[in-house]
């Protein structure tokens, strides 16, 4: 994946954490998961997409392609943001 100005470098230590064994996982803050909380829960299934044709300028593709794989759901995320913002 291509790093930009605009993303922040990781402060996790990945080789730490992927050397890490389950023992070593502090769950201390975790509060306990019992039938109550089950019973809480709501199951939200995502949206289906719909598929469509969209055209876009060669610039636009090939910049979120260069991002890495998923260049399409990042498109859709960007897009999602614009709603976002743009709705009252």
């Amino acid at each position: 994946m291509n790093k930009t100005s605009t993303q922040k470098k990781s402060g996790t230590d990945w080789t730490r954490l992927r050397n890490m064994k389950d023992e070593e996982i502090d769950f201390s803050d975790t509060p306990p998961i019992d039938r109550a909380m089950f019973k809480k829960m709501v199951i939200r299934m995502p949206q289906k997409k719909a598929a469509l044709s969209l055209r876009l300028d060669p610039v636009v593709i090939e910049w979120f392609k260069a991002q890495g794989p998923r260049y399409q759901t990042r498109i859709n995320a960007v897009l999602q943001s614009y709603v976002r913002a743009h709705s009252h």
